[in-house]
């Protein structure tokens, strides 16, 4: 049957795509692809925070077992570029040529949104362990084994996302799926953080110098005079250069101080706190001549019942936050595996239409995950443009880095085959 060339511009290049006038009217399907039997991967193990994979595609020779073979002796068996796995993607719908450039672009802003989320989990589950963070990498799963596991052994789940329904329906249940989760972690974060928030600030009061801590810890009944209507009990703090001076001029420094009523209830490296008996009339002229002596006097009241109200408090903001601990990290784990197979799906659907959209109809194309070997990037990305410049000739090797006006290479890179990157460095530290 003839064939008609249909122009389109797309990915920021003009790609011929050859279109079956009597198949592209309707869903079509992948009969015609050759799929060849599973072969043995080879698995990396190495930590996910460290992995980048390329998935790309081309186009099926005589069968895509052959597109394979040539990937993979320019890339492995002459030189060590890469280690490689087949990425299966099943018999999707293919549907109408508008449908497919629309969603071309619609896929791009939902995998960019989904991989977002896919980081915010992880970066918050990194906030939740604290002390434990080397062990955030083993919490970090995909349907139960590590990212890269995963990936390299990636199938299509067909329960979530059925392949009987059209692409934009499968993009539209992840997107909804994604959004949730994102609307999930923010009520649950806030709640978590709130709480967090308010132990830290009790903490930080029971913590730090003797200038601004919480005295409720440290004094106790018996160290004031209460109930008296011409007494009052100071508390003040004196630094340690300066106890001898504190110890000799405190009974002069107004008048009606009690003799011999100070004494020492609490020190740190820098400061020791100190309580001193006197008539309530003489407080502010004491105060006065204290920070003149460079002695500093607290504004304390001994309460009894405020202060155990502080101390229940504490305990059980801290009892609510051991509570809420151990589901938050189950919820973050379940979540951010189905965020993270969601993106998966997202790369895959992406690869799926992008190659219909350049190679044509009937669909022949073979998925490709590459790893790159880090010493060889520049290389590796040489030799699979030898290897696939034929498909358009007026795609160059273009470092993304450069800064070539007119052209918004930061955001999406482009060759003369399928290809996007999966970057599995999720968090901003290093595990």
């Amino acid at each position: 049957m003839p064939k008609r060339c249909c122009y389109l511009r797309h990915a920021r290049k003009t790609v011929s795509v050859y279109l079956d006038s009597t198949v592209w009217t309707q869903y079509g399907s992948r009969s015609h692809r050759h799929f060849p039997a599973l072969e043995p991967q080879r698995i990396n193990f190495l930590p996910a925070a460290m992995t980048e994979f390329w998935l790309i595609s081309a186009p099926g020779e005589k069968t895509c077992q052959q597109t394979w073979d040539k990937m993979m002796v320019a890339t492995t068996r002459t030189n060590n570029l890469s280690t490689n796995n087949k990425f299966n993607i099943p018999d999707l719908k293919v549907g109408t040529l508008d449908v497919l450039v629309g969603l071309s672009d619609e896929l791009a802003k939902l995998d960019t949104f989904v991989e977002t989320v896919v980081k915010k989990v992880a970066q918050y589950m990194a906030d939740v362990l604290e002390d434990s963070r080397d062990k955030v990498q083993e919490n970090l799963l995909a349907n139960g084994v590590d990212l890269v596991t995963y990936i390299t052994r990636f199938q299509w789940d067909m329960a979530k996302y059925p392949i009987k329904q059209s692409l934009k329906n499968i993009s539209e249940i992840i997107s909804k799926q994604a959004t949730q989760i994102d609307n999930d972690l923010k009520a649950r974060a806030s709640a978590y953080n709130n709480l967090k928030g308010n132990l830290q600030n009790l903490e930080r009061k029971n913590a730090g110098s003797l200038l601004t801590r919480s005295l409720a810890d440290i004094v106790r009944k018996e160290d004031f005079v209460l109930d008296s209507e011409y007494l009052i009990t100071m508390l003040v703090v004196v630094p340690k250069t300066n106890y001898a001076d504190w110890q000799k001029t405190y009974e002069t420094l107004a008048e009606m101080v009690v003799p011999r009523s100070t004494k020492l209830l609490f020190e740190d490296n820098d400061s020791g706190l100190f309580s001193v008996t006197l008539f309530r009339k003489a407080v502010d002229d004491f105060k006065h001549k204290a920070r003149e002596n460079k002695f500093i006097v607290r504004d304390f009241q001994y309460n009894e019942e405020e202060m155990k109200a502080d101390k229940e408090e504490m305990t059980r903001l801290s009892t609510d936050k051991k509570k809420q601990f151990g589901p938050l990290v189950r919820w973050l784990k379940v979540n951010f595996s189905e965020a993270f197979i969601a993106w998966i799906h997202i790369k895959a659907l992406r690869v799926f239409v992008e190659s219909v959209l350049r190679y044509g109809l009937p669909v022949n194309f073979q998925a490709m995950l590459l790893q790159p070997n880090k010493k060889n990037m520049k290389k590796l990305r040489e030799v699979l443009y030898e290897l696939y410049k034929h498909l358009d000739s007026s795609a160059a090797i273009i470092d993304a880095s450069m800064d070539i006006p007119g052209l918004n290479l930061s955001q999406q890179e482009y060759y003369p085959y399928v290809y996007y990157k999966i970057d599995c460095n999720l968090l901003d530290f290093k595990v």
